[in-house]
């Protein structure tokens, strides 16, 4: 009997004290969190250019944190209490350890918004953990002071914790009117969700975003159900609205068909007397915003500008991707995205045709240049299997060429205007055959650590005076982002010392430029979901007899086709019967309208957009597109779940694609 008295007395005790230790830490570690908001608004606040006020957002942004520790609280109880059945100190600290992990993973994704106006997201497992460290070097995160910070920070945390359970004791009962309070609560959002009305704006709707949050419901999104795939897709055309009518020809290859592409860009151009050479320069976070004509944000590309009056230009293309994973695979392939990029595909490439290698096919010779490792996103895998003759990478630089700027030892490669200077050095490879030209940018991207800093520190300065010609009142948006607005302007000086050094060759006359971006990039607040993928598409040449401004809707799936097209009415090229492209051709309309029908992948592992025409669905939203590429809410359910219907086929001839690998047919 003496034994379950005892028994008997030490339980409540017991169960006070995992309740206090529990109760102690987690209102501690709810104060904490809900002070990573203060400091995060303040930042965001100081640090970003934003149309949206502190008022705007405060009171859903408090909600969602309220929301996050309500589910990660909860589910931390139960297991608290679990482990307490076995030993209070090891609850204690078990508990202890996850709410460090918890505050130093929010203080973590809150740096990432910081940099990017963007929650990270699912997107997070698409890279490899050299990936993943690479860009976190050259963010210049990974360094000694924010290792050596993160360590104090913990060991901080514990001792905050341990103090509070020594000093922060609660009774049996408070500690159960808390956690009856919590479950309350959680039943209560459940069945009665609460949501921000305002759902159009996505700065103000991802600043209000709990970081942590999204993180595991995208997480869990992924692991749950990352491997389901349907194939019921349907072999239907959408031939009756676009410009192309495509033959779908056989069911174990959805995206193969037989089409007539009309060429549409002949009467712009000369007639050529031989093979033309040609060169893609593709401008690293490009965005339509800040280049060109009617650039909301004013232009940062003055020589990009002065060459469209000679050119072919786009003023409403998109590109496939919001991420440069896509831009090849997009560019000079129409292909579809497999699960996180075409390029991922790259151990066992399904069966494809791309520009490249059709142009090898008919004697081209193909070189491609970039300042940075070509093996990063595989795209060194992607050219190899469209036959380039050379690729030259950061590993084949002269010593007379200096890196960028380093940031913690770090430093993506070479800048812009060494990039052309070597490339033009050993282009082209040979004269015996008609060349084709891929040059990648690199300097504006993350860290946006421009060469002769002093240099391009004045000239941004002078080109808010002359070019733009701001107020002084306005001046302070700009500056916020003067160190991306300067790797914009070096560029561009890189394009005109590129541009005005192949002048001066004979080839110059035969030559075929193409200039676009891989995507706008996201540090600057977008005005709309669609203006990440706006870039500017330009195609400049001597041989231009007709330089227009077309206003037509197009993308980077369109580009492929239409230049094959033009080669095969100019030059004669033998093209393949059956093609894979996704696009149709280049739209030379005066006045805008959309004859497109495609997916967007935002992000890797985020394919949450669908184009028809001037139709726009984003995250089960429904927009119409106007002049601009302007997008505006539009109730439509008919054409909402038309679009979502075309959306899915398409999804689920993609997923049977990384399946089976059956793409295009071998000869």
């Amino acid at each position: 009997m003496a034994q379950k008295a005892e028994i008997r007395s030490n339980l409540p005790a017991k169960i006070q004290t995992t309740l206090s230790n529990f109760w102690s830490m987690s209102l501690i570690f709810s104060v904490l969190m809900f002070l990573l908001r203060a400091v995060e608004l303040v930042l965001i606040f100081n640090s970003h250019s934003i149309r949206v006020t502190f008022q705007d957002i405060i009171g859903f942004s408090l909600f969602e944190d309220f929301n996050w520790i309500l589910y990660f609280l909860g589910l931390l109880f139960i297991i608290h209490v679990i482990i307490s059945l076995v030993s209070i100190a090891l609850a204690k600290w078990f508990t202890m350890l996850w709410l460090t992990i918890a505050l130093l993973s929010q203080a973590t994704l809150i740096s990432y918004f910081l940099k990017t106006l963007l929650p990270l997201g699912k997107d997070l497992y698409a890279y490899n953990i050299e990936d993943i460290i690479l860009t976190v070097q050259s963010s210049g995160q990974l360094n000694f002071l924010t290792i050596g910070g993160g360590i104090v920070l913990c060991v901080l945390l514990f001792f905050i914790f341990n103090l509070a359970n020594k000093y922060l004791v609660f009774s049996s009962k408070m500690g159960l009117i808390f956690t009856i309070t919590m479950y309350w609560f959680l039943i209560l959002l459940y069945f009665i969700p609460i949501r921000d009305s305002n759902k159009l704006d996505d700065v103000k709707t991802n600043i209000q975003l709990n970081k942590s949050k999204y993180l595991s419901e995208q997480s869990f999104d992924y692991f749950m159900f990352n491997n389901e795939y349907y194939f019921d897709f349907y072999l239907r055309s959408l031939s009756d609205i676009l410009f192309v009518k495509k033959e779908l020809v056989d069911p174990s290859y959805p995206f193969l068909h037989k089409a007539d592409y009309p060429d549409v860009l002949s009467p712009y151009f000369d007639s050529l007397s031989a093979p033309p050479d040609i060169v893609f320069v593709l401008i690293e976070s490009l965005g339509k915003a800040y280049s060109g004509k009617a650039a909301y944000l004013g232009s940062f590309t003055p020589f990009l500008d002065s060459l469209e009056s000679h050119s072919l230009v786009w003023t409403n293309a998109i590109s496939s991707t919001g991420r440069t994973f896509g831009i090849m695979p997009g560019l000079l392939a129409g292909l579809p995205f497999g699960e996180r990029g075409f390029q991922e595909l790259y151990q066992d490439f399904p069966h494809h045709e791309t520009f490249l290698s059709v142009l090898h096919d008919n004697g081209y010779e193909s070189s491609f240049f970039i300042g940075s490792d070509v093996n990063f996103d595989h795209e060194k895998e992607f050219l190899e299997y469209a036959d380039v003759s050379q690729i030259i990478d950061i590993n084949r630089f002269d010593p007379k060429y200096k890196k960028m700027p380093a940031t913690n030892g770090f430093t993506w490669g070479y800048g812009d205007k060494e990039i052309f200077n070597n490339g033009l050095s050993l282009f082209p490879k040979s004269n015996e055959k008609p060349q084709l030209g891929i040059f990648q940018t690199v300097t504006s991207h993350d860290p946006y650590l421009v060469p002769e800093r002093d240099y391009y520190l004045r000239k941004f300065e002078e080109h808010l005076d002359t070019y733009l010609n701001l107020t002084e009142a306005k001046k302070p948006e700009y500056r916020a982002y003067q160190d991306i607005y300067m790797t914009i302007l070096y560029a561009d000086d890189a394009v005109k010392d590129f541009i005005t050094s192949y002048s001066q060759r004979p080839e110059f006359a035969n030559t075929i430029f193409v200039f676009t971006g891989d995507h706008r990039l996201p540090d600057i607040p977008m005005a709309s979901r669609l203006d990440r993928f706006h870039v500017p598409l330009i195609i400049y040449s001597s041989l231009i007899n007709k330089p227009t401004y077309f206003k037509g809707m197009t993308s980077h799936f369109e580009v492929t086709p239409s230049l094959l097209a033009f080669l095969q009415a100019q030059i004669g090229i033998q093209l393949p019967e059956q093609t894979i492209w996704m696009g149709q051709v280049l739209d030379t309309s005066r006045v805008f309208q959309s004859n497109i029908a495609m997916p967007l992948m935002r992000n890797k592992n985020q394919l949450m957009e669908y184009i028809n025409r001037d139709y726009f669905l984003s995250d089960n939203q429904l927009f119409v597109i106007s002049d601009g590429l302007n997008i505006d809410p539009v109730e439509d359910e008919d054409m909402k779940n038309k679009l979502i219907g075309e959306f899915e086929d398409f999804k689920n001839k993609n997923n049977y694609t990384i399946q089976t690998r059956k793409l295009l047919p071998l000869d």
